[in-house]
C-alpha cells in the first residue's frame, strides 16, 4: 500500500484509449467550449449595452450566464490539456480546484435559476409592488446570497476531503470527481455518505422545492388573469422551466450512473453523462433566452445589424 505523503498527483484514466482520435475530440470540444463563451458572453454584452435591459430578470440573467462560463471553463480547459499529455496527471492542488470550481457551480445554476423564478413570482403575483420588492439592491444581494450559498454548501459537504490520506491515485474519470476521489482514500469515512446527501440536498433539492413552490403559485394565479397576461406569463417562464427540467435530467443521469449501473454501461456513456449538465446546460440558456424572450431577441437584432 502506498503512502499517502507521496500522492502528489491524480492520473485521469478516462484517457487511456482515445488513441488517434485525440485531434478530433480536442478540435470539437474546443469549438464546442468557445461556443458556450461566446454565447454567453455576448449575451451579458447585449443586456449590458441595451440600457432597456437594465431590469432585475435580465441581470439575474446574466449572472446565471457568468455562472455558465465559470462551470464550464472548470472542465474544459482541463479536458483540452489532458488530450495531448502522456502521463494525464494532475496535481492534487488543481485536482482540488476543479472540484470547488465543479461543485460550486452546481448549487450557483440551481439558486440562480430559483432567484429567477423568485422575479417572476413578484412579477406576476404581485405586480404593484414589483419595482419596491425587485429593486437594484435587493437584486445584488440576491446574487451576493446565491454565490454565498453556493460556496458554504461546498464547504460543509466536501471540506473533509481536504484532510484525507489517499492510498491510490488512479481516477477512472476525465475530471476530478468527488465519488471516486474519496474512494482513493486510506480508509472511506462515514462523511462520504453524508456529504453526499447532504450536497444533494443543499445544492438540488431546496433550491428545486424553491423554484416549484414558486411557479405553483406562478400557475395559480395566471388561471385567474386575462389570457393575454397567460400568454406573457408563459413566454417569460417558459425558458427558465425548460432550464430547470434540463437540469433535472442532468442529475438523473449524474446519479444513475454512480449509483446503479456503473458496472453495466460502456466506459464512454459512463463518462459523459455525469458531465451532461455542464455539456448541454451552458448552451440552452443564452439560445432559450436569446430566442425566447422577445425584449432579448429585438435587442440581440439591434446589436448585431444595427451597429454596422
Amino acid at each position: 500500500m502506498e503512502n499517502s505523503s507521496e500522492i502528489v498527483s491524480f492520473v485521469l484514466a478516462a484517457y487511456g484509449n482515445i488513441g488517434g482520435l485525440k485531434y478530433l475530440y480536442f478540435i470539437i470540444i474546443l469549438v464546442w467550449y468557445l461556443s458556450i463563451c461566446v454565447a454567453n458572453t455576448v449575451l451579458i454584452v447585449v443586456i449590458r449595452v441595451d440600457r432597456r435591459l437594465h431590469e432585475p430578470m435580465y441581470i439575474l440573467l446574466c449572472n446565471l450566464c457568468v455562472n455558465e462560463i465559470n462551470g464550464s471553463t472548470s472542465l474544459y480547459p482541463l479536458l483540452l490539456s489532458q488530450m495531448f499529455s502522456d502521463s494525464h496527471e494532475v496535481t492534487v492542488p488543481w485536482c482540488f480546484l476543479q472540484m470547488f470550481c465543479l461543485y460550486t457551480s452546481a448549487p450557483a445554476e440551481f439558486c440562480s435559476l430559483a432567484a429567477m423564478a423568485y422575479d417572476r413570482y413578484i412579477s406576476i403575483c404581485h405586480p404593484l409592488r414589483y419595482n419596491v420588492i425587485m429593486n437594484t439592491e435587493r437584486v445584488f444581494l440576491l446574487i451576493l446570497l446565491v454565490w454565498l450559498y453556493s460556496f458554504l454548501s461546498f464547504i460543509f459537504s466536501f471540506s473533509f476531503i481536504f484532510s484525507l490520506k489517499f492510498c491510490g491515485n488512479i481516477i477512472h474519470n476525465a475530471y476530478c470527481d468527488h465519488q471516486l476521489i474519496i474512494r482513493l482514500s486510506c480508509a472511506v469515512p462515514i462523511q462520504s455518505f453524508i456529504s453526499n446527501i447532504s450536497f444533494l440536498l443543499l445544492s438540488a433539492f431546496i433550491p428545486f422545492s424553491l423554484i416549484s413552490v414558486t411557479y405553483m403559485k406562478i400557475l395559480r394565479v395566471c388561471r385567474k388573469t386575462s389570457k393575454e397576461n397567460k400568454q406573457k406569463a408563459v413566454t417569460t417562464c417558459t425558458p427558465q422551466i425548460i432550464s430547470v427540467s434540463n437540469l433535472f435530467v442532468g442529475c438523473i443521469f449524474y446519479l444513475i450512473d454512480f449509483k446503479f449501473l456503473v458496472s453495466q454501461v460502456p466506459d464512454e456513456v459512463r463518462i459523459i453523462l455525469p458531465m451532461y449538465f455542464l455539456i448541454f446546460q451552458p448552451m440552452l440558456t443564452p439560445f432559450m433566452y436569446g430566442f425566447k424572450l422577445p425584449k432579448i431577441r429585438q435587442s440581440y437584432q439591434r446589436f448585431l445589424f444595427e451597429r454596422k
